[in-house]
């Protein structure tokens, strides 16, 4: 097939509570805020943009606030790891950081040639920071006690648990264009687009493992890149002409979507590379006050009560 997926454009995530995933990724991570707004389908409930100073699709990790809401399970048919990209050399750095806040970080440990460190977040959400070329390619985010030399810049890739491995990769290749890499144990790589960080999917062999259930501290899904709306409808064409249940085409503000679940359960969606965050504020100003579609701004002051207040770090606030 000819058609071929950028890379990931963003990858979304649920968290608990909304004030403490901002202290941990913009604070802590050091991830610019790029967009506070509300879930289009829920707008009751937050939802939260991170990425890189400019706030570039590759760069984003995105959650749904449900505060009170349970913690999930990791298991078979969901995506079970976020990995984010650092400059090489930058490993020690994060792991003298986290531990300092009472993080605790496993490694370092090696996979496919790459050196990274794991670790949670406070939900629960496994993470990964692996060492990896490409970074410079997104700008960083100034953070006044993370160096730029070792700031977190993009999504390295995701990690899936499947039941029906098979299904999935022949999905992946045949009508997604991946290509796969290789194989460490139970873990298969596949990349998209021009390969490398920011356009990876590994595939954990989860056969006779149980079934993960999401909610609190679990990814929800993960977003492709595509380029256009003419490439998000002709992917739409083609997915459905290949027998999958695809949404209509969804306008996100900042970007278009479709939606589909491969073999193995796992949602996954496509999206557009435009409009971009800067849409609806200026992009020196990203993220610094709530946004809503124009099909909600009529209900902005409802909205408003309903949701928690929240806040950037002081050391965030300084460095802007």
């Amino acid at each position: 097939m000819s058609r071929v997926l950028s890379g990931i454009h963003h990858v979304t995530a649920i968290c608990g509570d909304p004030q403490r995933t901002i202290d941990f990724y913009a604070g802590l991570l050091g991830l610019r805020f790029v967009k506070k707004t509300v879930n289009f389908d829920d707008p009751g409930a937050y939802h939260l943009y991170f990425g890189d100073a400019a706030g570039g699709p590759g760069s984003i990790v995105t959650f749904f606030a449900w505060p009170g809401a349970p913690r999930g399970r990791m298991g078979v048919g969901q995506l079970t790891a976020l990995a984010l990209a650092a400059p090489h050399g930058s490993l020690g750095f994060w792991k003298r950081r986290l531990e300092s806040e009472g993080v605790p970080v496993q490694g370092e440990e090696e996979r496919f040639g790459e050196r990274l460190i794991r670790l949670v977040d406070p939900d629960g959400l496994p993470i990964e920071i692996v060492a990896s070329d490409p970074v410079e390619r997104h700008p960083a985010w100034p953070v006044g006690n993370i160096p730029e030399d070792v700031a977190i810049r993009l999504v390295h890739g995701v990690t899936a648990t499947i039941g029906t491995l098979a299904a999935s990769a022949s999905m992946y290749e045949s009508e997604l264009g991946f290509r796969e890499l290789g194989s460490d144990g139970r873990r298969r790589r596949f990349e998209t687009g021009h390969g490398g960080a920011g356009a990876l999917l590994d595939v954990v062999d989860g056969a006779g493992d149980s079934r993960g259930r999401i909610a609190v501290g679990q990814i929800h899904h993960v977003a492709w890149r595509t380029p256009t709306d003419e490439e998000e409808i002709a992917w739409r064409d083609q997915l459905l002409a290949s027998g999958r249940f695809v949404t209509p085409v969804m306008d996100r503000q900042y970007f278009r979507s479709i939606y589909f679940h491969e073999p193995g359960g796992v949602l996954f969606e496509i999206a557009t590379d435009p409009p971009g965050f800067a849409r609806d504020e200026p992009l020196e100003s990203l993220g610094t006050r709530l946004m809503l579609p124009p099909w909600l701004e009529p209900y902005r002051g409802r909205i408003e009560e309903a949701l928690p207040p929240v806040h950037l770090p002081a050391i965030v606030r300084a460095a802007r």
